[in-house]
């Protein structure tokens, strides 16, 4: 076949099969998708909905989560923002062991997450048997919480901060080093404002990924009402005796959900916009 006869479009059935069998599965797929939120949203009805928050199970549920959830996503910009921007700007030995480490919780099962967090801070861990004589108890406290969500939600945000850092053109920054700019200063004031927008859609995304956190919460910090059972801990324990409370905390945790996804998809297309 030669390079004419190639680019000749394709016949018109043909192309119109392809299309009807992409429209097939595509819908087909967003109803796999949009059929059990449906289930969730219908099984409730709003009256319901508003007193399960008179519920203390709900309420402590809800206000944990946001607690340790958000304490979650502000230490991972504290330190994962100078990892990030390291591993951006410099090339050192080690720099790829080190981003295949920060990235390996996505992938690593959550339940692993949260035995190696029990076997390292634990009070006869790695670390734990020595913070055990000074009375520093981690495991099963609330700030095992905010460790597992922390450990899991981490990579998201330097993910996102390695891209937002490598799209700031460094011309800039070393426009205003040339100016006497201090390196401190250049990263407050030049650096982090141009790479906003990703910082903050990572940001979202890493709360949206505490906020959902199991697997290594229950493993590292139990299911303690009040201390340590967050929002899917407490739709866990309630499917046991009160399907309604469970759902209305599905629901619940589904808006949130809901408006973290949004959030990113408004920022994503403000990008777009300045490009």
């Amino acid at each position: 076949m030669d390079r004419e006869t190639a680019l000749l479009p394709a016949p018109k059935g043909r192309g119109v099969g392809f299309t009807v069998l992409t429209a097939v599965l595509a819908v087909a797929f967003t109803l796999f998708v949009a059929i059990p939120i449906l289930a969730l949203l219908l099984y409730v009805p709003p009256s319901t909905l508003v007193a399960s928050f008179s519920d203390p199970v709900v309420t402590d549920a809800i206000r944990l989560s946001l607690t340790t959830s958000t304490a979650a996503t502000l230490i991972v910009i504290a330190f994962g923002m100078p990892l990030a921007f390291l591993n951006t700007r410099t090339r050192y030995p080690g720099r790829d062991l080190v981003e295949t480490l920060t990235d390996l919780p996505i992938v690593l099962p959550p339940a692993v997450a949260g035995l190696g967090l029990l076997l390292a801070f634990g009070r006869f861990g790695l670390v734990g048997q020595f913070l055990a004589p000074f009375g520093i108890t981690i495991a099963f406290t609330t700030l095992a919480v905010v460790m597992a969500q922390t450990f899991v939600a981490a990579p998201f945000f330097l993910r996102q901060a390695r891209t937002a850092f490598g799209e700031v053109d460094p011309a800039y920054e070393a426009a205003a080093r040339s100016l006497g700019a201090s390196p401190a200063y250049v990263f407050r004031r030049i650096t982090v404002p141009l790479a906003a927008e990703g910082l903050v859609s990572g940001a979202i995304m890493t709360l949206a990924r505490a906020l959902g956190e199991f697997g290594a919460t229950i493993m590292f910090a139990g299911n303690i009402q009040g201390r340590t059972q967050t929002m899917p801990l407490a739709i866990y324990t309630a499917l046991q005796s009160d399907i309604t409370a469970s759902v209305a905390l599905a629901v619940i945790l589904l808006a949130i959900s809901f408006g973290v996804i949004a959030s990113v998809r408004a920022l994503g297309r403000r990008a777009s916009r300045k490009l």
